[in-house]
């Protein structure tokens, strides 16, 4: 059975999608995720996901991405590595940016933040079914509080 797509292009068939492909479809999640585009970051996110200790479904993932724009408009993820076995991706990523809005309650301190963040995804169907991982928020938090 040949591997179909969706109106974006994102792959709707996990069953026949090689880990090239898996690859290629998280380079897209993540571009659409550095464009700060919402709407894209949802089509790559099913609408049930489930977060490891976080509110589940797309609209806390989509708020979550939001919030994280607000604080950071020039927010940016470099992949550092990419690991891919059947349904899973593990990323290890650096998210960086220039903290210009409200955090967790910090005001902007216009101050640039660095920080790495681990990933494990599991994807079904061309979307994000599971997700759990590890952004490391003290050190966010260290960062913009001096």
């Amino acid at each position: 059975m040949p591997a179909t797509t969706d109106p974006h292009g994102n792959p709707t068939d996990n069953e026949t999608v090689e880990p090239w492909q898996m690859r290629e479809w998280f380079g897209d999640y993540l571009d659409a995720c550095n464009r700060h585009d919402l709407e894209a970051i949802r089509s790559f996110v099913d609408p049930a996901v489930r977060r490891a200790h976080l509110p589940g479904g797309a609209d806390a993932w989509v708020d979550d991405m939001a919030d994280l724009f607000s604080a950071f408009p020039d927010w940016r993820w470099r992949r550092i590595q990419l690991i891919v076995e059947d349904d899973r991706v593990a990323a290890h990523l650096r998210g960086s940016g220039t903290h210009l809005g409200a955090f967790r309650g910090i005001a902007p301190t216009r101050r640039h933040a660095n920080v790495a963040e681990f990933a494990m995804y599991r994807v079904a169907k061309g979307r994000i079914t599971e997700f759990s991982g590890l952004t490391d928020l003290h050190e966010l938090l260290g960062q913009l509080q001096g």
